[in-house]
């Protein structure tokens, strides 16, 4: 297996394996609000969060910005309660395309701090490596790919559940985010640095 390759299945695992679960909750909670028929927003967004998550991911590797685990492991729940705030609040019916950018930034943000969650581990498992680009690209794929394929099983599962259920769409939201929000709180909880 190549550099690429294994640096890519890496980036593909780390977001759509269960043991990354806060991810895919940020990621569903992210979701939530958006219909299987809006897949160019929400494709959007999932990049504007692997651009932040790369970003970060580079510079915690590269050792130039280093944050204490403790308190990114912290952060990183409290992106997720955010989102869930924004899903609640936010009101389909008056969509604002200046909220829509600023959804995308502040995504891209989240992102910033979900890559340095990562980097220790990716920073051990490179080593004495002379390049980090392409490990860094691969991963950086990878971590795109596992992201789409959990939006893809996201929207699909909602789409079924609320014809099944004839639910309206809120009431699904208010549902996805407020069970995101509980998950988010229990980490916090779990991984305070004080």
């Amino acid at each position: 297996m190549s550099e690429f390759e294994v640096y890519l299945k890496l980036g593909f695992n780390h977001i759509s394996s269960l043991s990354a679960y806060d991810h895919i909750v940020f990621i569903v909670a992210l979701c939530s609000v958006y219909r299987l028929k809006e897949w160019r927003q929400i494709l959007m967004l999932v990049t504007a969060f692997t651009i932040g998550h790369s970003v970060t991911l580079a510079v915690s590797t590269m050792g130039i910005v280093l944050v204490p685990t403790d308190i990114i492991e912290f952060l990183i729940p409290v992106t997720i309660l955010f989102t869930c705030l924004g899903n609640v609040a936010r009101r389909p019916e008056k969509s604002d395309p200046r909220r829509v950018s600023a959804g995308y930034l502040l995504t891209l943000f989240f992102g910033l701090i979900h890559g340095m969650g990562f980097s220790n581990y990716l920073r051990a498992l490179l080593g004495e490596e002379e390049s980090i680009l392409l490990p860094l690209f691969s991963f950086n794929i990878g971590l795109e790919l596992g992201q789409l394929l959990v939006v893809s099983v996201v929207l699909a599962s909602a789409a079924v559940l609320i014809r099944i259920s004839r639910a309206d769409y809120r009431a699904w939201n208010l549902f996805i985010s407020g069970a995101a929000a509980g998950i988010s709180v229990i980490l916090m909880a779990e991984t305070k640095f004080w």
